[in-house]
């Protein structure tokens, strides 16, 4: 099983989640999972696209579940990412952790949804209900200032 996929077809959660569960021999004590929607916006939003290099993306992504491994006594993880067009109710990302604990579980998972969510090499646009196309969608800068309080957290700790 890869650790990382970016794929335009939606993905199966619960055959994900037992995936990771078995690639850990039973040495977790904790599967922690965190499902990303793509929400209609209050009626606004017809659909999301998201666009990636092929190969970059997935190389980044690598990259910063290697650093959550480093970071975190993980025992399995999985990320899914999905780029095209993306209906309200769809599932957008998953990211599933495993660890002997809790802790360590919850903290990896949210890592990697952090970085996701802000600095991820995708790209977003919206596409609305009226038939038109919105503009490109930035991450908010609450996203951003959760990616980067990990890397005020490592140098602090």
């Amino acid at each position: 099983m890869s650790r990382v996929s970016i794929r335009p077809e939606p993905f199966d959660v619960a055959a994900e989640l037992a995936a990771v569960e078995a690639s850990t021999n039973g040495r977790a004590g904790a599967v922690v999972s965190f499902t990303g929607l793509c929400r209609d916006e209050e009626g606004r939003l017809a659909a999301l696209e998201l666009e990636h290099y092929p190969g970059m993306a997935e190389a980044e992504i690598t990259r910063v579940v290697a650093e959550a491994e480093a970071r975190w006594p993980i025992q399995g993880v999985r990320v899914i990412h999905r780029h095209g067009l993306i209906r309200p109710g769809e599932g957008i990302v998953l990211v599933v952790t495993a660890s002997a604990h809790r802790r360590a579980a919850f903290e990896a998972a949210s890592f990697l949804m952090d970085y996701l969510k802000a600095r991820a090499p995708f790209w977003k646009r919206e596409h609305l209900a009226d038939g038109s196309t919105g503009g490109w969608v930035e991450a908010t800068e609450h996203d951003a200032r959760a990616a980067e309080s990990w890397g005020r957290e490592a140098s602090q700790g």
